[in-house]
Parts: C-alpha cells; structure tokens; sequence
C-alpha cells in the first residue's frame, strides 16, 4: 500500500512539472496573437533562460560550482538544463532553496510549487515573462535547474556561450564533484544561533 502510494505522489509530482513547464503558450507571457512570445525566438528566448539560470546562481552564497547539461526545443519552446556540481548536504538543502526561494521571489517570479520531500525537494516558478523555472535536489544531493520557455517563433538555438564554472566529463553524465566547505559541512550558517 505504501508503494502504491508514493508511486502516485510521484506521478502527480510529474503531471505538474510537466503542465507547469510545458511550452506553447501554457505558462503565459505576453503573446503577438499567434501564440508565440512577442518579437523573441527560440535563441532568444535560450539566452533568456541562461540569464535567469545565472542570476539565480549568482544569488547563492558561498558560490557553487555548476556545469551546462542540455538543450531541448519542442514545437515552439527550449529548455536549458544545468547540474550543480558542489556537493550539498541533506543538511544544507533547505538554505540552498531558501536562497533561491527569495531571489525568485524578490525578482517576482511566482512560486508555483515546493516540495519539502526530505529525498527530492524542489522548488517551481514562473517568471514574470512566462518562462518556467525550476530547481530539484536528486541522487546523493544534486541539484538541477531546468528553464523552459513559452511558445515562441521557430529558430536554430546555439549551445550557451558562457563557459560553466564546474568541472563536467565529456560524453558522461556529469556527477557532484566539488566539495566546499560551507555546503558540504556542518558550518554554522552565518546570522544563525547554533543549536545546544
């Protein structure tokens, strides 16, 4: 019974990712009528979704390192991916949301969905332009961004051009493998009292 039960959370967890960040017009933005995202194009709307990826990270402190993953096009849509590459402890997980969490909100993303799961947490957003943003936490604490745009006119999408501060291996699946002292330890968060 408890099987069956966490195989149907997890099914409904995808149904919603997969509505919340499925292109062609679903998540909004502003649209000329034909259903694509006015005056952009799928490379456009790709160094968009880099943008909103890098201001993200560079919200985090201390720095994390990060390594480029795929790129996607549907129809009339892209998703950028991107690994984390530092190591984040189950007990820092929820700082590193945390920080996120506010940076999204401060730059009025609406937050659609958290997931507190102690296994995968994860954290859904929509940008005020309709793209839809999100962060997850899978094996052994690597995290994931993922970015996927509203619909919008045809293009050739080119590979990102700023280069990924992570180490990643050629041809394999990149891995966590950068340990900092700060995500990876039992460091007192800076402003916290620490707990007796």
């Amino acid at each position: 019974m408890r099987h069956i039960t966490r195989t149907t959370r997890l099914a409904c967890a995808m149904a919603v990712v997969g509505a919340l960040l499925a292109g062609c017009g679903l998540l909004g933005g502003d649209t000329n009528g034909k259903g694509a995202l006015a005056g952009m194009d799928m490379q456009g709307a790709a160094e968009r979704a880099d943008g909103m990826f890098y201001a993200t990270v560079g919200a985090i402190k201390p720095e994390i390192e990060w390594a480029h993953d795929t790129t996607t096009t549907g129809s009339c849509d892209v998703t950028r991916y991107w690994k984390v590459m530092t190591v984040v402890s189950e007990q820092r997980r929820g700082n590193f949301l945390g920080l996120v969490e506010r940076f999204w909100k401060a730059n009025d993303y609406r937050i659609k969905m958290v997931n507190p799961s102690k296994e995968m947490p994860e954290i859904i957003a929509t940008s005020p332009d309709g793209f839809g943003i999100l962060v997850l936490f899978g094996y052994k604490g690597q995290a994931f961004f993922e970015v996927t745009s509203p619909c919008v006119d045809k293009s050739k999408v080119a590979p990102p051009t700023k280069a990924a501060n992570g180490r990643a291996y050629e041809g394999e699946i990149p891995i966590p493998n950068v340990h900092s002292d700060f995500w990876s330890a039992e460091t007192p968060v800076p402003g916290s009292t620490p707990s007796s």
